[in-house]
């Protein structure tokens, strides 16, 4: 182990027993920081990153969103989410069509192309989400992803 490794673990071990490193604020944005950096290093490959996979996820459900609401579900605001579909839609991965029920608006599709390549991202994500899950059982798990949407979608 080097010198680095053994540093920062033992400064982790340090802080354990502080009053923050049971703080739930601190613990949320601490296991989002790690899972986003895991996340985006296994989308690096694909040219996507948390951000611009969500969005491309969003285009593929099915679910036809319009920026806006891309906006208020992933908590960004709506001049972060034009660049993020700007993006997307040079690559060839999502379309901005007309909102059937507002023509002012447009909602996001993904094209084919777009869904080629969100399958592989899901894999990506999978596989992180499998190694930041690995020390909870599968109970825990599901235990986990029920709490944090109950906390995520409590607005």
């Amino acid at each position: 182990m080097d010198t680095t490794t053994s540093t920062a673990v033992s400064s982790i071990e340090r802080f354990m027993a502080s009053e923050l490193a049971g703080d739930i604020e601190f613990l949320t944005a601490r296991t989002r920081a790690l899972g986003s950096a895991r996340a985006n290093k296994a989308l690096e490959n694909l040219g996507l990153k948390v951000r611009s996979y969500s969005v491309l996820s969003l285009a593929c459900s099915g679910l036809a969103p319009t920026q806006r609401e891309l906006a208020e579900f992933l908590s960004l605001d709506p001049s972060q989410i034009v660049p993020l579909v700007d993006q997307l839609e040079e690559r060839g991965m999502v379309e901005r069509q007309a909102d059937p029920q507002d023509r002012r608006s447009k909602v996001i599709t993904s094209t084919t192309a777009g869904r080629q390549l969100y399958k592989k991202a899901r894999a990506a994500t999978t596989a992180g989400e499998a190694i930041t899950m690995a020390n909870l059982n599968p109970d825990e798990q599901k235990t986990l992803r029920n709490l944090l949407s109950r906390i995520a979608f409590s607005d």
